[in-house]
């Protein structure tokens, strides 16, 4: 049976990976304050200890420092979750011929131009975190060629926070809402992910020539829209899905990204182009409000 090492298995992602890992194999799922073995991403010799007593069979990896303004200003703790530990995990499980599943940004990239990144564009990161997630795909590249990466972006779940909750939650106490409108993406649910990544594991693990789609990919919903588009569409579904539902807010305005200054820079440009992902595993991926109209249902 094969053996599987989840990583970050309370976060967003992690916790949807639980569902789509659990057929695949003896699924042992960690967190950073997990007991039994060691899954805190600051102790790397507790890391690497972890993946040689487990000797698994498969990492997935969904552990990160992902608060992009805090990590301007722990840059070296940033750099040791999104980096370093990345790399153990890369060099472990090469030693032990397995495969690591791990997962980027569009971060990585200057966010310039209007045209959908692909995968052999240069990066150019704006930020700490941008920076630090490049490294750790670097470092993972090169030291287990079986590795997938996935990068994505404006990722949700029903599980936790999120933007679409945020909005409602404000259109439900203000009048009048502002969102930026400048920055352009694709909102992409964190069950899509899971179960693209249990897709792609199936056939780079389980067919003969499989090792011919190792590498890096990107990984979006369809289409693309702004933060502010997507405001619009949470809170008229929302009205759909309970129409009892009260909003406040009877103005919705778009401002640019200036209006709310970050530590951090954000990309406005965060298309990712996923052709390379959908040819390689045989996949369509949905339109973007497909995932939100149903995380809606879900939470409303």
């Amino acid at each position: 049976m094969t053996r599987i090492l989840l990583l970050g298995k309370g976060g967003q992602v992690g916790w949807e990976l639980q569902r789509s890992l659990s057929p695949l194999g003896e699924l042992i799922a960690l967190d950073h304050d997990s007991t039994d073995y060691c899954g805190d991403f600051s102790n790397l010799t507790g890391l690497a200890d972890t993946v040689r007593a487990i000797r698994p069979d498969l990492i997935v990896n969904a552990a990160a420092h992902t608060a992009v303004d805090k990590a301007e200003s722990e840059p070296e703790l940033a750099r040791t979750l999104n980096a370093l530990a990345p790399q153990v995990l890369a060099t472990e499980s090469a030693k032990l011929g397995a495969w690591l599943v791990h997962y980027s940004t569009d971060y990585v990239f200057d966010g310039s131009g209007d045209t959908p990144w692909v995968e052999t564009d240069r990066p150019g990161p704006l930020s700490v975190y941008g920076a630090t997630k490049l490294e750790g795909e670097q470092l993972i590249a090169a030291a287990n060629p079986r590795h997938l990466i996935f990068r994505t972006s404006w990722v949700y779940a029903a599980r936790g926070g999120n933007f679409a909750k945020t909005m409602l939650r404000l259109a439900q106490e203000r009048e009048r809402l502002t969102v930026i409108n400048d920055q352009i993406g694709a909102p992409t649910g964190a069950d899509l992910l899971a179960d693209v990544t249990a897709h792609a594991i199936c056939q780079v693990t389980r067919q003969p020539d499989g090792e011919k789609d190792a590498g890096l990919y990107h990984l979006v919903a369809g289409g693309q829209t702004s933060w502010f588009d997507y405001a619009k569409h949470v809170i008229a579904q929302a009205q759909l899905v309970q129409p009892a539902l009260q909003i406040k807010a009877q103005q919705v305005d778009p401002v640019p990204t200036s209006a709310f200054p970050t530590p951090a820079k954000r990309p406005f440009n965060s298309r990712l182009n996923t052709t390379k992902l959908q040819a390689s595993f045989g996949l369509t991926l949905p339109p973007w409000q497909t995932g939100v109209n149903r995380m809606l249902a879900e939470i409303l």
